[in-house]
Parts: C-alpha cells; structure tokens; sequence
C-alpha cells in the first residue's frame, strides 16, 4: 500500500513537470500533426486499464483520416514516441501510472485468466520493460505473414510474462531504472 501511495505522488508530481516543461513543445506538435493530417489532432481510444476497467487514452493523431494511411509527420511522432506524450495527462488524472504494462485494446488483458489476470491490478503505464523490448513492435508486424497470428501467439504471450515478473519484483527502484532505459 506504501509502495501505491509513493508510486502515485511520483507520478502526479512528474506528469505535473512534464507537462509544464513539455507544454509548449506539446503544442507546436499539436499544430503541426492538426496540419499534417487536417484535423483536431488527439486520438482518443478505449484501452483496458486497472482491474479491467477500461478508459479512454489520448494521443497525437498520426493516421491521415482520409487516407486511413500514417502520415509523414505521424511516421516521425510513431518512432520518437512523441505520439504518446499526451497521455501524461492520462497519469496525471489517475488512469495510467509512468511505469506499467502498456494499456492493450480489449480483447487480450480482460481476457486474461488464471495468475495472468494479476497483470489487470496494475496501472497501466506510458513505459515498462516489454514495451521497450518491443519498441519497433510495427515494424516487427509488418513483416510477418500473420501478424495478428504472430502477435497473439508470440508477442502477447512474451508481454504477459514480462509484465508478470514485473508484477512480482516491482520496487520503486525498478521504476526508476525502467524510466531510465526508456531514455537511453
């Protein structure tokens, strides 16, 4: 209970700094993926988050909605993560934690069963440590065959476990040293 308690304030206090120092940068991003893709530039999208509730999560629009394609500008925010800066504001009002398994689309983490259901009282979280081994998990999709078929019979199971032993061995430290990997 500690542990939630510090996690929290840590997170409100850091969501707070990153917004006041990212909000200008956070702005011109916003103007220029609105012209990019001619239009109000969140994207907003249910996710399943803590005890399988599930919330909406902000992003920076990166697909053209015309088009259906990603944009040029969309293509840059995708692979520098600046798409999901938005979401410190999904930590700020409680939905997502900083370091959490990252929030899926329904139809895999609500659907977990047995000890893999213990991922679901976590926060879900802007970064962990299967979503920086799978920090190119589009382009590792992209050449696969099947790659609905490779992500639930390899990626999500790999995930799962990983969020699994992070839900065993989390500390505050742990925390801190996964921040510092999503950096680096």
């Amino acid at each position: 209970m500690i542990l939630e308690a510090k996690k929290r304030l840590f997170d409100v206090l850091c969501s707070l700094i990153g917004i006041l120092l990212m909000g200008i940068p956070m702005l011109i991003l916003f103007v220029l993926a609105s012209i990019d893709t001619k239009s109000n530039n969140f994207f907003f999208q249910t996710r399943v988050g803590q005890f399988g509730n599930f919330f909406t999560i902000c992003k920076f629009k990166t697909v053209d909605p015309v088009s259906g394609k990603i944009s040029s500008f969309g293509k840059f925010l995708r692979k520098s993560k600046l798409d999901e800066l938005p979401q410190l504001l999904n930590v700020l009002v409680g939905d997502m934690s900083l370091v959490g398994p990252r929030p899926d689309i329904p139809g895999y983490y609500d659907k977990l069963e047995g000890q893999a259901r213990k991922i679901l009282e976590l926060k879900p979280g802007i970064t962990s440590l299967a979503s920086i081994k799978y920090r190119n998990e589009e382009y590792l999709l992209s050449k696969q065959e099947n790659p609905l078929r490779y992500n639930d019979e390899i990626l999500f199971p790999d995930k799962v476990k990983m969020n699994l032993e992070y839900y065993y061995n989390r500390t505050f430290l742990l925390d801190l040293r996964i921040i510092i990997k999503t950096f680096i």
